[in-house]
């Protein structure tokens, strides 16, 4: 314990900050929970629902699968593919993200009959304006040192945060109120669009992957078992036990 404490001391605190990773088998829960609750239960049901639309459904459904079939590797062996989990993870917020972005365009022109581009292109930009915008702030909570300040507890400020949420919010009841006149499609789409908002911080994930693969040296000084496969794992720490 204290070696390993020596070792972090040496890294830098912004960086220190980013490696703080989650064990292999919570990153395996977490698919399980958020596929099962976001990708398929908030995004699937309301594309395959009544009224149901074709075209809608395609451009759900190969997204879906292909991400499906790629997280296929993570339940299986979560130790031995611990690095590449964090640009799936990554990807997965992309597509999820996407998912809800085609729910309340579904809502708008196949449930509230919404005819046009215009509302199409809207709703568009104010989705990739989320993408971009979070990993923006991600960027920039990093090496301001907002992330150390959290984990230490401190008082930081969040104003720069809190104008980017509201401006998306504000934007999605503007738009929700201009082109529904039906009080349940509007909560519906102001609803999966702020779910979007946790979906479109798992992107992220694509970040903190590169940054990974480029401090493997200090990733492996913080975590020297970072994606070995489980069973060597175990061997190292009795053979650490035998030792003392």
């Amino acid at each position: 314990m204290e070696e390993k404490i020596i070792k972090q001391q040496s890294i830098d605190e912004i960086t220190l900050s980013y490696l703080k990773f989650q064990t292999p088998e919570v990153n395996k829960k977490n698919i399980i929970v958020f596929f099962l609750l976001f990708l398929y239960f908030i995004g699937i049901i309301p594309i395959i629902g009544e009224p149901f639309s074709a075209p809608f459904f395609m451009a759900a459904v190969i997204p879906i699968v292909l991400i499906s079939i790629w997280a296929i590797v993570y339940l299986i062996d979560p130790y031995k593919n611990e690095k590449s989990y964090y640009l799936f993870f990554g990807i997965y917020g992309i597509v999820n993200t996407y998912v809800f972005f085609l729910v309340v365009v579904k809502l708008l022109y196949v449930n509230i009959g919404v005819e046009g581009t215009i509302p199409f292109v809207l709703w568009l930009l104010l989705f990739i304006a989320l993408l971009v915008g979070v990993n923006i702030l991600n960027i920039k909570a990093l090496y301001s040192g907002t992330y150390d300040k959290l984990q230490k507890k401190k008082s930081i400020n969040t104003s720069w945060t809190m104008i980017g949420a509201l401006g998306y919010i504000i934007g999605q009841f503007i738009l929700s109120f201009i082109y529904s006149d039906n009080g349940i499609s509007t909560l519906l789409i102001v609803s999966i669009s702020l779910l979007a908002i946790l979906t479109s911080y798992f992107s992220v994930y694509i970040h903190r992957y590169y940054f990974i693969d480029k401090n493997m040296e200090l990733v492996k000084q913080v975590y020297p078992d970072f994606g070995l496969p489980k069973s060597e794992r175990n061997t190292k720490r009795k053979k650490k036990k035998k030792k003392k």
